[in-house]
């Protein structure tokens, strides 16, 4: 079983969690005022990297914040865990 360590719950089962992309600091979100090509690579162009990713994730049945999360995509190993920046404690 795959355990993602929330920042703020601890290590709990994959089944909790959302995926929700790659890292917002290495693929910003497009100005809203972008055209409409560069929202559509933004949404539907994804890099799939093999090995180290950063990647954004959602505790949705535990403390339902956002938070980084840096695993290796080949072995599902998580390195590491962080809030996003300007995120506080939600307890």
């Amino acid at each position: 079983m795959m355990l993602i360590p929330c920042p703020w719950c601890g290590p709990r089962p994959r089944v909790e969690f959302t995926y929700g992309g790659p890292d917002p600091s290495t693929h910003p979100r497009p100005a809203d005022t972008a055209p409409l090509d560069v929202w559509t690579r933004y949404v539907y162009e994804r890099d799939n990297p093999k090995g180290e990713a950063r990647e954004l994730w959602r505790h949705g049945a535990g403390c339902r914040q956002w938070f980084v999360v840096e695993r290796d995509t080949v072995t599902h190993a998580v390195a590491a865990s962080e809030p996003l920046p300007g995120v506080e404690d939600p307890r």
